[in-house]
């Protein structure tokens, strides 16, 4: 059995990270921007006048949630539109016919998208130290979260870009599921915070799990256990693995 093509690895991965690097206003100013202003108008604002949540300051709590919030945007936006390009412009199939594995071409989609998504969470981190004193109480593990969260949905998004069929369809999942669901999973309070039934209810949103766990790193608090949280989103990741092995077993989307 022949080595990987680390050639082919490294020619999608840097072809994507140069697109990053031609749109930087796009890639990375416009959700700095975005949510530099959550942190004006929630942190400092709003938060000066709000009670502590779980002993920490409204301004700081709502910091993890906040980068996990542009981190499941940007993960799935870059995974999805890395691989639909490709197929819009009908370059996929010279991709297909060339020495690279499914692997390969995962690995450098997935590997560009998920370095574009760590790289602007910890650029939103240094800003909001601008706007909110905080500490990190377990900088290895929010490392680990920040990483786990970015390749899990950017393999999301790379099935999004494969099913996508149109411009409109990569925006509607992003937009209709994904942001509703980050904004109900605890970004902005605890879910300890709701009444009892809604609380529970909230345990079937999968974002809850990721925004606890990163939580948990950043202040040694959580609304799940950070075993759970890990085990969720790991068992996630292995969903999406699973989904695209079918996706590159079966041709379904990209040889149509």
């Amino acid at each position: 059995m022949s080595g990987m093509n680390l050639y082919g690895v490294r020619a999608i991965y840097r072809f994507e990270m140069a697109r990053t690097f031609r749109t930087i206003v796009q890639s990375i100013a416009a959700p700095v921007i975005s949510t530099s202003l959550y942190f004006i108008v929630f942190g400092a604002a709003i938060g000066s006048r709000m009670a502590k949540v779980d002993g920490i300051s409204y301004g700081a709590f709502i910091v993890p949630g906040l980068i996990m919030l542009s981190i499941l945007t940007e993960s799935i936006s870059n995974g999805s539109f890395g691989i639909y390009m490709p197929k819009w412009s009908g370059t996929i199939y010279e991709m297909l016919s060339a020495p690279v594995s499914a692997v390969e071409v995962v690995l450098g989609y997935v590997g560009a998208a998920a370095s574009k998504s760590v790289m602007l969470g910890t650029i939103i981190l240094i800003t909001a130290r601008l706007f909110v004193p905080f500490e990190i109480v377990h900088p290895f593990w929010a490392l680990a979260f920040l990483i786990l969260t970015s390749v899990t949905f950017s393999l999301f998004g790379f099935i999004l870009g494969v099913w996508a069929d149109g411009f409109e369809k990569l925006q509607i999942v992003p937009l209709m599921i994904v942001t509703p669901l980050t904004f109900l999973g605890g970004s902005f309070y605890s879910i300890n915070m709701l009444p009892p039934f809604w609380a529970k209810v909230a345990l079937f949103n999968p974002v809850v799990y990721l925004v606890s766990g990163f939580r948990w790193a950043f202040y040694g608090v959580s609304d799940v256990q950070v075993g759970v949280s890990l085990g969720m989103t790991l068992l996630f990741m292995l969903a999406c693995l699973g989904f695209i092995t079918w996706i590159f077993r079966t041709g379904w989307r990209l040889k149509t």
